[in-house]
């Protein structure tokens, strides 16, 4: 889409824009060869050949943070050599995005993606201010005492110190479902949990991040964050627990 070419200098990271306009009047500026010194003169930095002082301007990549509930049978990551589905499969945008974090194949989902470092890592390192929250449905009924042991941070057979959770129950037929909040977040670790106590995962799928929902998002469905959301992410890097709201879950059992 075109714009003012003091805009794209700018955003370039080449020069304020006030800057870029006397760069442009002094005519070391131009568009498929041609020089453009007069202010007001658009081009598109996707199409356009762009240069200051006869080399091409090149632009900065936008920062993205897209929201994806991801389907079972999709992987995370970036490249597989089995050719598997994965989530940059689902969500097709110019720039070149990693998962923030984890879901097992198996396991469907709320998830991040970015190609911004600094919002990983927060959100990886948030804890209790961005916990995960699961709806997993166990083989059996579990019993009150078992999963007690499991909220108070037990050790799994493997020796994996578990940090403390919280499960509450959600509906009890033939089968157990359960609302599982975890702010930590290890390999497998849900299945490895109720696998210690002998009622292993059947279905697992997580219904929020902090206070990310899947309102209005189907499985296999993506969007991207608001500015206020991302806001709110980046703000726990001063310590900030806002981040986090009592939402409501929407997914269905």
């Amino acid at each position: 889409m075109p714009e003012r070419l003091q805009k794209i200098i700018a955003a370039a990271g080449i020069a304020s824009r006030r800057k870029a306009e006397l760069l442009i009047q002094a005519g070391r500026v131009t568009v498929n060869g041609r020089i453009i010194n007069t202010l007001g003169a658009k081009a598109d930095a996707d199409a356009d050949h762009i240069k200051l002082d006869g080399k091409l301007i090149r632009m900065r990549s936008r920062k993205l943070y897209v929201l994806l509930n991801k389907p079972k049978g999709v992987i995370c990551t970036v490249s597989d050599p089995g050719g598997r589905v994965k989530v940059t499969d689902i969500v097709r945008v110019k720039e070149k995005l990693f998962p923030v974090g984890r879901l097992d194949c198996s396991t469907e989902g709320l998830i991040l993606l970015s190609n911004d470092g600094e919002f990983a890592k927060i959100v990886t390192d948030a804890g209790d201010a961005l916990p995960k929250v699961y709806q997993v449905k166990v083989r059996g009924i579990p019993e009150g005492t078992a999963l007690e042991r499991l909220c108070s941070g037990s050790r799994l057979p493997d020796g994996t110190r578990l940090a403390p959770c919280k499960i509450r129950p959600l509906k009890e037929v033939k089968h157990a479902w359960l609302e599982v909040t975890l702010t930590q977040g290890k390999n497998r670790e849900i299945r490895k949990m109720f696998d210690a106590i002998q009622h292993p995962v059947v279905k697992l799928r997580r219904t929020r991040i902090g206070f990310l929902t899947a309102a209005g998002l189907p499985v296999g469905h993506f969007r991207f964050l608001t500015p206020r959301e991302v806001a709110r992410v980046l703000k726990l890097r001063r310590g900030a627990k806002a981040a986090v709201d009592p939402a409501p879950q929407s997914a269905t059992i």
